[in-house]
């Protein structure tokens, strides 16, 4: 699919149609009243205060009261179709970008990037990035009532004198056009500001989402160092473009003074000369002060042209990218699973991968299987191969004898659920977070493969729901922040218990509980999964978890060193011994 910045924005203004140009209508009505509100006081002077005619005061100032009520309703009007488009696309775009995000076969490298995108960098797009590129909603509008503005004031001044309205009809175009030269300068140095800033808040939420691996393999100093660069070319990008934005801000703000000041003067000029009178006076000065907003308004177009066209291009970046299994071999290349695949549950087989080279790991159905990865370099490279992350580095997952990246997005989850070290917990409710499918008021369902009861008990994450007066209905703030760790991962695993999958993958599921409340997770886990012959592999360092596995592998420098039951390990290896004792 081609998709470029130009056609997002032209999409952008075709599918918010409707209130764009209802709200485009409001607001150049809005800058007509402005534009007659001098107009209207020149009168005053002329028909009322010249007669000296209360009546006729009177009269004319009810007309000008009338005519900024008129201003006002036609100013929140258009302003509230015109929001409302904007929220709107905000959420489409939204929408596009998380739907692309989640894609069950990842996103490629897409063209004109060196490499694919992180999960930093897909967030900082589908916000950041989204807003911007919906805020040309506004900016269609804003330009459209500067132009309708400016001909009608142009219009009124050349009906008071031909050279007034030629200073503004001929002059102000002129000016601004003058002023387009900086145009090219600034797009590139926008692109590029946000190019630096959203590459740079992607690393950031990148880094704080890993910041547990890091300070396992000692890589926090790195890190920092490196977000650190970033950060500097970010603030470096940002200055160049706020100093061609600025002297071209000034530039404009001068050049509109002048044209005012320029207007102004020929209008006392012609006062003095007695070519126009003291009420055609007040409205040249009048719509001389107000020309200085539209002038600025046009002048500042390319700055807004050039943020919502830099946005636009990394969100079509995202929505073009290729899929990763398009870019996959098909044919006579594809892989094919294996006789002896087919008879496990879990296959993992790396031949060329960075981390984890020539790693091979069978799993038999309804086995417990722990692996012990004293590097967390190790263990985050086999739980992202396992989940099948977006731009995991080579290796294959076959799960019931299919490959990972061929079994539907609408059943994968009954085949292999994985439940990342970092649980996530989205705002709602405790029953909304970990009872997918099952009833909200905790109940069993007669057609769950696990008791809703038995996962909480063998979570332990019934006492958590026992704290609470209101239990399952009981809210959660954003990413689970009023809970404890130890609280979110019991409900993290609940969920993943409630979910049954033929295959559970765990990454240190218990590190936030106490001793006691992990030997029961240790055992209920156990029990529910055997119970149903459910395969279970379990990445830890737990002694509990480690001593309920049918089976440990010992993974050191990226290949299996060692496998057997905990107490043969514990009692063959010393370096086991440490390991898990730490």
């Amino acid at each position: 699919m081609r998709v470029s910045g130009g056609v997002v924005l032209r999409r952008t203004v075709t599918r918010n149609a409707r209130w764009l140009v209802g709200g485009s209508t409001l607001i150049a009505g809005w800058q007509l009243c402005e534009v007659s509100v001098p107009i209207l006081i020149g009168i005053i002077v002329d028909r009322a205060v010249s007669t000296g005619s209360y009546a006729a005061i009177g009269f004319w100032i009810a007309v000008l009261a009338a005519l900024f009520v008129v201003l006002t309703t036609l100013y929140r009007l258009g302003a509230r179709q015109l929001m409302f488009g904007i929220a709107r696309e905000s959420h489409l775009l939204r929408d596009e970008l998380s739907a692309r995000a989640l894609d069950r076969d990842g996103i490629g490298v897409p063209a004109g990037r060196a490499e694919a995108f992180s999960a930093g960098e897909l967030l900082s797009i589908s916000t950041t990035d989204a807003d911007n590129t919906s805020y040309v909603i506004d900016y269609v509008p804003r330009v459209v009532s500067a132009v309708v503005g400016t001909l009608a004031c142009g219009i009124v001044l050349l009906s008071i004198d031909p050279v007034l309205g030629a200073l503004v009809l001929v002059g102000i175009p002129v000016v601004v056009l003058g002023l387009q030269i900086t145009a090219p300068m600034i797009a590139r140095r926008v692109e590029a500001q946000q190019e630096e800033v959203g590459r740079t808040s992607g690393m950031a939420t990148d880094l704080v989402s890993g910041l547990r691996p890091l300070q396992g393999i000692g890589a926090t100093g790195a890190a920092a160092d490196r977000y650190r660069r970033s950060s500097r070319a970010s603030l470096s990008a940002s200055l160049r473009a706020a100093r061609i934005q600025s002297a071209h801000a000034g530039a404009a703000a001068a050049a509109g003074a002048l044209a005012a000041m320029g207007v102004a003067v020929v209008a006392v000029y012609f006062a003095l000369a007695g070519d126009i009178g003291v009420g055609a006076l007040i409205t040249v000065i009048g719509l001389a002060q107000y020309l200085i907003d539209p002038f600025a308004v046009l002048a500042i177009v390319p700055s807004w042209v050039a943020e919502a066209r830099a946005s636009a291009n990394r969100v079509a970046q995202v929505l073009a990218a290729p899929s990763l299994r398009a870019e996959q071999p098909t044919g006579p290349t594809q892989q094919v699973v294996s006789d002896d695949e087919r008879r496990v549950a879990v296959s993992v087989r790396c031949a060329a991968h960075e981390v984890l080279p020539n790693f091979r790991l069978e799993v038999s159905a309804g086995e417990f299987v722990a692996v012990l990865a004293p590097a967390a370099r190790d263990a985050v490279a086999l739980i992202d191969l396992l989940a099948g992350a977006p731009g995991a580095p080579a290796g294959t997952v076959a799960v019931g004898g299919r490959f990972l990246e061929d079994i539907p997005a609408g059943t994968r989850r009954a085949a292999i659920v994985v439940e990342h070290h970092d649980t996530h917990l989205f705002t709602g409710t405790l029953g909304s977070n970990i009872l997918w499918g099952a009833p909200e008021d905790g109940r069993s369902d007669p057609d769950s493969p696990v008791d809703v009861g038995t996962a909480l008990a063998a979570s332990a994450a019934d006492e958590v729901i026992s704290l609470y007066p209101n239990g399952f209905d009981h809210p959660v703030t954003e990413r689970g922040a009023s809970l404890s760790g130890g609280q979110r991962q019991r409900l993290a695993l609940a969920r993943a218990l409630i979910a049954a999958p033929e295959v559970l993958v765990l990454h240190d599921p218990t590190t936030a509980v106490d001793a006691v409340t992990e030997q029961e997770i240790a055992d209920g886990l156990r029990a529910v999964r055997g119970e149903k012959n459910h395969t279970t592999i379990v990445v830890t360092s737990s002694p509990a978890l480690l001593a309920a596995a049918d089976r440990v592998v010992l993974v050191v420098d990226g290949g299996i060193v060692a496998g057997g039951s905990h107490s043969e390990l514990a009692r063959g290896r010393a370096d086991y011994r440490e390991w898990v004792s730490r």
